[in-house]
């Protein structure tokens, strides 16, 4: 469902195609390749989940007793049983990300949104924070639109380029380095809310989502390669395993690395590990440039059946046994550098203490610490405490001042920690 306004949506089919109609009297297909004045319907909602559905400025639609949709109701449908009345589920799944905060609230609403966010979210106090407990650098998750700031195309509105301007000019200030992450990419690269996705599928492998996701990095290191505090650019986070062919991706990867390399001899090219069934190894035999390549693995003991019910214990061995000798591997393989580019102290065991909490952290903080190029913790600040590092560590739930890596974090080794003023779930 694509809502473009408060009434009118544009219905596509799980194959990509969207409902269509040549007007009264005719019947609607799933035919349309892409959406036009023909594909747009009005939707009438009642307080439950009956809805009416009517061409823009025509009839009413309903459904034959062939069951075949035609734009032919004759009049207003009342809300008992008829033709016309059906039934609308949203599904547990519903999407709450960039897009969707920023076309359903409209653009003036959501430009007043996320002014009042990125003033609060994110502030040159945090910095001051992460400067005192020996953080050396963040990772900064952003939207493809960033490049179109002050007027990007719609529903997104603008503010994300200052905020990331500001970013950096903090860090400069505490001598803090900044890897400008790409986010969400033109089409969505994973089908989820943190990667801009429309309507939860995953369109970025094509040659056109491919080019203007190009025409985004080279804005990005054209802008802040000769910036003090840059210290990398990621190419794409979390790519689906599912959805795009490692061939595809190597390709992208390899043109991003040159074009970084045209702006910069020296900046970290960062390039993520596919999300699902997919090696991490299959990016360290890809060869996608000479130097200053790191692969970033995002490590959390969620989001998997695997998990579900382990107990603290086994979580902890978990990281021993799996995460710790995968990294030694990839450590002493001939390629890239090893980035655990985003981790959490959180899990699926629901009754764990805090000493739990701090076992967890703990062998966390000593497996990662190992990575040749570092780690970043989701995130600085979160609505869920145990993703917000900040609560972690004033509230002793991670052990961070006793984690070895303290005596190196004022050195060029890169750790640091993540943050985002796009990630939205903390106003919703």
């Amino acid at each position: 469902l694509w809502r473009i306004s408060a009434s009118e949506f544009q219905l596509r089919t799980y194959q990509g195609q969207f409902l269509t109609c040549d007007g009264e009297g005719n019947s609607v297909y799933a035919t349309a390749e892409s959406p036009s004045t023909k594909e747009t319907f009005e939707i009438e909602r009642k307080n439950n989940n009956q809805v009416h559905i009517k061409l823009k400025n025509g009839p009413y639609l309903q459904v034959t007793i062939g069951n075949q949709l035609t734009a032919d109701y004759p009049g207003t449908p009342g809300w008992n049983e008829n033709s016309a009345t059906f039934e609308m589920t949203i599904v547990a799944n519903n999407l709450h990300g960039d897009y969707q905060l920023a076309n359903g609230y409209g653009h003036n609403k959501a430009k007043d949104v996320l002014r009042r966010h990125r003033n609060s979210f994110i502030t040159i106090e945090d910095f001051k924070f992460l400067y005192r407990h020996g953080i050396n650098a963040v990772r900064i998750p952003v939207g493809w639109w960033i490049a179109f700031d002050p007027n990007p195309p719609a529903p997104f509105v603008g503010g994300a380029l200052e905020a990331l301007d500001n970013a950096f000019s903090w860090a400069q200030d505490y001598n803090i380095k900044c890897i400008i992450d790409l986010h969400a990419a033109p089409g969505s690269q994973n089908g989820m809310e943190h990667s801009a996705s429309r309507d939860g599928t995953t369109g970025w492998p094509t040659s056109d989502y491919i080019s203007q996701t190009l025409n985004i990095i080279d804005f990005l290191a054209s802008r802040y390669a000769t910036h003090p505090a840059l210290l990398g650019i990621e190419l794409l986070n979390e790519p689906s395993a599912a959805s795009v062919p490692l061939d595809v991706l190597v390709s992208y990867y390899k043109q991003g690395y040159q074009i970084v390399r045209k702006y910069s001899p020296t900046a970290y090219v960062i390039i993520c590990q596919r999300i699902g069934n997919a090696d991490p190894l299959e990016l360290y035999q890809a060869n996608v440039g000479s130097h200053n390549i790191v692969v970033d693995l995002h490590y959390y003991n969620l989001f998997d059946t695997f998990f579900v019910n382990m107990s603290a214990v086994d979580n902890i061995q978990f990281i021993y046994k799996s995460r710790e000798s995968q990294l030694q591997a990839l450590n002493g393989a001939n390629g890239p550098l090893v980035f655990i580019g985003e981790w959490v102290n959180e899990w699926n065991f629901t009754s764990g203490s805090q000493t739990d909490y701090q076992d967890f952290g703990r062998a966390q903080l000593g497996v990662y610490d190992a990575a040749s190029f570092g780690w970043a913790y989701w995130t600085l600040k979160n609505d869920r405490k145990h993703w917000d590092f900040e609560w972690n560590i004033k509230n002793n739930y991670l052990p961070f001042g006793s984690s070895p890596s303290l005596k190196i974090f004022n050195t060029l080794t890169p750790l640091g920690l993540v943050f985002s003023w796009l990630y939205l779930r903390q106003i919703l």
